[in-house]
């Protein structure tokens, strides 16, 4: 078990990616406080202590960090899964929309950095997670989310090189587009596959969460199977 003894924030872990990592991180032996915005009692079942916060908020971000120094005496590990999509163009992105997506796909992850970050010793690492459609390919009519996305991965960069003296490693994937939910019955997707099962992205943070990725800090993860490369 790779995070055996440690302690993992999860922000944001709704269904699909967030779930899938709370799943991963427990079965690697980790000890997992996970955060979302709605109760989700499926988490509990899984062995996951819950809490109910909005990390696109300071103060709800700064109450979660609270919960989890009550829970674990230091925190290993913050996976930040929170986000959010919407299509549209240039003409067509409204204030309100844009607003919405600079506050799930960036806020949120910066808020949770800077609340969580007092908890976390020397060897600890952080994951975000970004998009293909913010770093690696150009989507069209998508202004707004792949803003927040790009902002994402220049935000991640920084605090990385921040944190470059005090031994904590930030890194983020980026998936392209993923199912809302994992099927375990269900065919692997091909490569090139316009979808990815949330399992596929939860694998690369869990394994950048452990000692094996020791030497990584500041990347921006492709996580989309190759989909970037069809344009």
């Amino acid at each position: 078990m790779r995070l055996r003894g440690k302690n993992v924030v999860v922000a944001g872990a709704g269904p699909g990616l967030g779930t899938a990592v709370v799943r991963l991180a427990i079965a690697e032996g980790a000890s997992v406080y996970a955060f979302a915005r709605t109760p989700k009692p499926h988490l509990a079942k899984l062995g996951a202590r819950m809490g109910t916060r909005d990390f696109s908020k300071p103060e709800e971000a700064k109450a979660a960090a609270e919960e989890a120094a009550k829970a674990f005496n230091a925190v290993h590990g913050l996976v930040v899964t929170a986000g959010g999509y919407a299509a549209g163009g240039v003409e067509e992105v409204g204030e309100a929309e844009l607003e919405d997506m600079l506050a799930r796909n960036l806020k949120a992850h910066i808020y949770a950095v800077k609340a969580i970050l007092p908890l976390m010793p020397p060897g600890s690492s952080i994951v975000l997670t970004s998009s293909i459609g913010g770093t690696y390919a150009a989507w069209p009519r998508h202004v707004a989310y792949v803003a927040a996305k790009a902002a994402l991965a220049k935000a991640t960069e920084s605090i990385a090189a921040e944190l470059l003296d005090r031994g904590i490693r930030v890194n983020a994937v980026a998936p392209g587009g993923m199912a809302k939910e994992d099927n375990p019955d269900a065919q692997p997707p091909p490569l090139g596959a316009p979808q990815a099962p949330p399992a596929e992205v939860a694998k690369v943070i869990i394994w950048l969460l452990t000692d094996e990725a020791r030497w990584i800090t500041g990347a921006i993860i492709p996580v989309d199977g190759g989909r970037r490369l069809r344009g």
